[in-house]
């Protein structure tokens, strides 16, 4: 009874929730949806106004470019922001025979910056976006002015290292998915990994996840799941990102094939930019799985690679950007506009 109440009040708050209101900031600072045709892809990014240097953002793995938006406004005002949806995620579409692969990604990236923005770049990526981030820097050094790295997982998304980390949880239903071919991923993925949200939300979370998931496609057809019942702007940022993501993506992380031709090490190692890399909150569990993005030791490990690089940790989760925008910001302009990021 008690979680056939919280169901229906969960129902009812998502009817009447309202809409994230960083749409409209976001449109406010004068940022567009655009989308580009880039070789075999068809990329979506948002462009806001030309109002300093160019900055590419590349968010998170299982996110897109609105996982940005608490920091859009403020980056407007000293940059000329193209936040992009890179391949496997977001609206970008891609042919069903892609390589979901760095070389592959990074290069379709690179031809973008190339093309359409036409002259080197500041660069900031989170995640796996970090690690497209590492791969324009190390392969197209003419493209790249200064790289800023949120939380990467360098050395620890390489096989097999990958298989002791808890993201590789994760990257499993991705996996399976391609087997089990669901109508539905994001309501596959709720269901496969129950307990990460009974962990993070609250117990009856995925049963009431997956109702509101279905009622809110209904409601909103074509449109990637928003559910304002989740106070977390990260699970809630996760929710929309996984309506409109590829599995393909993480089953390349799962089985190895995304690294491949793509060395952390030897990337690190070959950049000459200016790197600065952001560190989140990490931990290891007592059975040896790395809860994080890296160890304390890849993260000193990564920077030792780097000809000039520093490193910065942060008191926030791997999404930086959401949990201390503010921070973020600063960091960025401070990096780019007034250290050997200039």
């Amino acid at each position: 009874m008690r979680r056939l109440m919280l169901l229906i009040a969960g129902l009812a708050l998502c009817l009447t929730a309202r809409a994230d209101p960083y749409h409209d900031k976001v449109a406010a600072a004068g940022y567009v949806q655009k989308t580009a045709q880039v070789n075999r892809i068809k990329l979506s990014y948002v462009e806001g106004p030309d109002n300093g240097p160019p900055l590419v953002l590349l968010h998170a793995q299982l996110l897109d470019w609105f996982s940005y938006s608490r920091v859009l406004p403020a980056l407007a005002q000293s940059f000329h922001v193209y936040d992009i949806d890179y391949p496997g995620h977001g609206a970008t579409v891609t042919p069903a025979d892609y390589s979901m692969s760095a070389n592959q990604i990074g290069a379709d990236l690179g031809d973008f910056i190339a093309r359409q923005i036409g002259k080197p770049v500041y660069l900031s990526g989170n995640s796996s976006g970090g690690l497209l981030a590492t791969w324009l820097a190390a392969n197209r050094p003419q493209l790249v002015k200064a790289v800023v790295l949120e939380d990467p997982p360098l050395f620890s998304s390489e096989y097999p290292r990958i298989q002791q980390t808890i993201a590789n949880r994760a990257f499993r239903t991705s996996y399976t998915a391609l087997q089990d071919h669901p109508d539905n991923f994001l309501l596959y993925w709720i269901d496969g990994n129950a307990q990460f949200f009974k962990k993070n939300v609250g117990p009856g979370t995925p049963l009431m996840l997956t109702q509101l998931v279905k009622l809110y496609h209904r409601m909103h057809p074509g449109q990637p799941a928003e559910i304002g019942l989740l106070r977390n702007d990260t699970v809630r940022m996760m929710v929309r990102g996984l309506d409109q993501y590829d599995p393909r993506f993480g089953a390349a992380f799962y089985d190895g094939s995304w690294n491949a031709g793509f060395d952390h090490a030897a990337a690190l190692a070959s950049i000459d930019c200016p790197v600065l890399l952001m560190q989140a909150h990490t931990t290891t569990l007592p059975d040896g799985t790395l809860n994080g993005a890296m160890s304390e030791a890849e993260a000193q490990r990564a920077v030792s690679l780097l000809k000039h690089g520093s490193l910065l940790k942060v008191d926030a989760g791997h999404v930086i950007n959401l949990e201390q925008p503010a921070l973020f910001v600063d960091t960025l302009r401070g990096f780019f506009l007034t250290s050997s990021g200039k």
